[in-house]
């Protein structure tokens, strides 16, 4: 083991966020002032992770970009404002939580299948307005199940029912649709570009889609899934004629309530979400020359390793032969041994029993804590 006297340690600290707790430059901060207790001459580089979910856009913009304050609908229709981004290079950046998310109460207030996501559609609408051409859509965390009609529609997509009237892209009217007219479509989604940002491979229908599978967390009940499920297929028969490509069954159609079918009509191609973030913060010249990465996310179990943000980063530490400690809020015991097989330990920052009420209010400190412990052994004090 290095003692005192080694030469300043090199850290990288990528954690995703405590939900409910701290953000994921929050974790960060509270691991790097541990370190430095135990190590002040430590160099320290924070890259903030996400996975696609809430917090991707505060760390898409942590490595440079403009925060731009939006106001579009929410999944129920109600007007709010949301945050979007607009990066360096010109890119935008939507995090679908932000518009239409699962933590939004308004939103939540009313049936699934009268939540819509037309507020996603004006969004790309206000950023195509601002010159974007580059879209990076974060898919995680959202309330709606429409199959991406509502996103559709606000870009200029009209649904009509048999009588000739237009009806609200809302799961409970899709079964009605009788015509869609594509052809207003705004004509400069030809020219841009949509990155999904998803590990969810789901198919937009069926056993494994959108609704079966994600549905019930949304709040779709058992004696609904059969309706809706078939609502979106239908939807499917008549907007894939009408635009001319076919992709209900195209890995990550079933996303974000079947946003990831709208997407895939406009051309989408679909990335893990913790990989655009780790490529798009520079995470991989961070550790270059680093001794030890951090990482972390509020709880770390075997899903962990299906591309959550911390094996993402773990991923590209042992790439460069750095060694990646795993310190998140809770650790599933029973994980253990298969995380053990990618982290050089896995570890949280609980002393001893505490109730959840006071791990979520002394994150910060606990972390810290454990961050000066973890330093000492590694790296000695000094």
């Amino acid at each position: 083991m290095p003692n005192a006297t080694s030469a300043a340690p090199v850290v990288v600290i990528a954690p995703d966020s405590f939900k409910g707790s701290l953000s994921a430059q929050g974790v960060a901060n509270a691991i790097a002032e541990g370190i430095r207790r135990a190590r002040p001459d430590a160099d320290i580089r924070i890259r903030p992770m996400a996975d696609g979910g809430e917090g991707t856009l505060d760390a898409m913009l942590s490595a440079g970009g403009e925060r731009r304050m939006l106001n579009v609908r929410g999944a129920a229709s109600a007007r709010r404002d949301a945050a979007t981004g607009l990066l360096d290079d010109g890119a935008a950046i939507i995090e679908t939580a932000e518009v239409v998310g699962i933590t939004d109460p308004d939103g939540m207030a009313v049936p699934v299948a009268q939540r819509s996501t037309l507020g996603m559609g004006e969004a790309i609408g206000a950023l195509l307005d601002s010159g974007a051409r580059k879209f990076y859509v974060a898919l995680g965390g959202s309330s709606t199940n429409d199959g991406g009609a509502g996103l559709l529609v606000g870009l200029g997509l009209k649904l009509f029912d048999a009588a000739g009237n237009e009806l609200d892209p809302v799961p409970s009217a899709l079964a009605q649709v009788a015509r869609i007219d594509a052809s207003g479509l705004d004509p400069r989604v030809k020219d841009a570009s949509f990155v999904g940002m998803s590990d969810v491979d789901n198919p937009l229908t069926g056993d494994h889609g959108a609704t079966a599978v994600f549905g019930p967390q949304k709040g779709v009940t058992p004696e609904q899934i059969a309706t809706i499920d078939a609502a979106l297929a239908h939807f499917a028969d008549l907007l894939e004629p009408a635009m001319g490509v076919a992709k209900r069954n195209e890995p990550g159609a079933g996303a974000a309530g079947g946003l990831g079918f709208a997407l895939h009509m406009l051309g989408a191609r679909f990335e893990t979400g913790a990989e655009v973030v780790a490529r798009e913060i520079g995470l991989d010249a961070a550790l270059e020359g680093a001794n030890w990465l951090i990482t972390g996310e509020g709880r770390s179990d075997v899903q962990t390793l299906h591309g959550k943000a911390p094996f993402i980063a773990c991923k590209h530490a042992r790439d460069q032969g750095v060694p990646a400690t795993l310190l998140s809020g809770a650790v599933d015991s029973a994980a253990l041994p298969r995380l053990s097989e990618f982290f050089s330990g896995c570890f949280s920052p609980a002393p001893g029993p505490i109730t959840l009420d006071t791990a979520i209010r002394d994150a910060a400190r606990l972390l810290a804590n454990e961050a000066e412990q973890l330093t000492r052994l590694r790296f000695g004090s000094r």
